[in-house]
């Protein structure tokens, strides 16, 4: 047999777990309300734009973002 991947491709357990990690250590840390009020300053304009250039670059939008039932699905 052949050497074993480290690839673990969608649903990547070791990801998760980093994520997941350093997402409870933000936490604990007391940097969400931090985070959040300066979320909340940014400039509307600046947000709008960040948007668009993001929309840009994706591959698709996300398809639960606007849903026009009366259309049928792919």
């Amino acid at each position: 047999m052949g050497e074993k991947s480290g690839i673990q491709g969608e649903g990547d357990r070791e990801s998760a777990k980093r994520y997941n990690k350093g997402t409870q250590e933000f936490v604990e840390a007391g940097k969400v309300d931090e985070a959040a009020r300066r979320a909340g300053d940014a400039d509307p304009e600046e947000l709008e734009k960040a948007e668009r250039e993001g929309e840009a670059r994706a591959k698709d939008l996300d398809p639960d973002e606007e849903r026009d039932y009366t259309k049928p699905t792919r």
